[in-house]
């Protein structure tokens, strides 16, 4: 874990639980895309520097999940280095309650104040305010969160975040974290007819032919999809869905994938229900879900 790996003339990333990318803007400085989930992937990515030889010019922040973040605070404490995010990310970065609070619907129970789900705070700019150096490309890749984007650099490699989940991770939690469905599938499109010589998802292995990681992952937002339909024939309620989903694929409930896992099917009831797919009404003060 940790180890710096090169797939470019210019590139590299950082095996990790959220794969972290460095992109060399010169013989010695460099750019960092991502900074892992805690303070301690923060100090693993400034040793890995110190040892390279490498002074850290700024962080590319791809979306503001608490995996991506975590060891922002410690660097910027360490090496006072800018970040970067997009739009509305750049304050989750400030503000990391806004997470918990966005997926719980409300003020955040005290279980879901934990650093999985909060980050350090950080300091963000807005990634408008940054002139992006030769050699690198952002790509929107909405769907996932608020305003997530990859990063290509110049010598044929793609950062693409969270847009894809690995295909053990499809396996194990099914229901993986879509903020918006539509967008989400629109990204995947996007993401089939890229070109490149090498593709980092943040959690699933580097590879040279993306296309298959793709496939699968559209299946499961359809396998989903379907599932829903297929369980809300007759009127059912949101916590009830939710309960389905979870014995369906035997996943094991608590306060973390309550609300990731939750947040995520009220996003596909959403989506089929804009679709003219599922319709809605409210009986007896309960809002009830019935595909059309």
């Amino acid at each position: 874990m940790y180890e710096l790996n090169q797939v470019g003339e210019k590139t590299y990333y950082i095996e990790s639980p959220a794969k972290m990318g460095i992109y060399k803007l010169s013989a010695t400085e460099v750019c960092l895309i991502d900074s892992g989930n805690d303070k301690d992937a923060g100090r693993k990515v400034q040793g890995i520097l110190e040892e390279q030889g490498w002074s850290l010019k700024f962080i590319l922040n791809t979306h503001s999940n608490a995996d991506h973040v975590g060891g922002n605070a410690v660097l910027q404490q360490r090496l006072n280095v800018p970040a970067y995010a997009s739009g509305i990310e750049a304050c989750f970065n400030r503000f990391p309650i806004l997470e918990s609070s966005f997926l719980y619907g409300g003020f955040p129970v005290k279980e879901l104040r934990n650093k999985f789900l909060m980050a350090p705070a950080s300091e963000a700019h807005n990634l408008a305010e940054l002139s992006l150096p030769d050699g690198l490309e952002i790509i929107p890749l909405d769907g996932h969160y608020f305003g997530m984007f990859g990063v290509k650099t110049d010598d044929g490699v793609w950062f693409l975040a969270d847009c894809l989940m690995g295909e053990n991770i499809l396996q194990k939690y099914h229901a993986s974290f879509i903020y918006d469905v539509a967008a989400y599938l629109a990204t995947l499109d996007k993401v089939d007819m890229l070109e490149g010589e090498w593709f980092i998802p943040a959690h699933a292995p580097a590879c040279k032919d993306i296309r298959p990681l793709v496939a699968a992952n559209r299946q499961k937002v359809m396998e989903v999809s379907e599932k829903l339909l297929e369980w809300c024939r007759e009127p059912v309620a949101f916590e009830d869905v939710l309960k389905m989903i979870f014995d369906h694929y035997q996943l094991s409930m608590d306060w973390n994938q309550y609300v990731l896992v939750g947040s995520t099917i009220r996003s596909y009831l959403a989506y089929l229900h804009d679709n003219g797919r599922l319709q809605t009404s409210f009986i007896n003060n309960k809002l009830l879900w019935q595909t059309t």
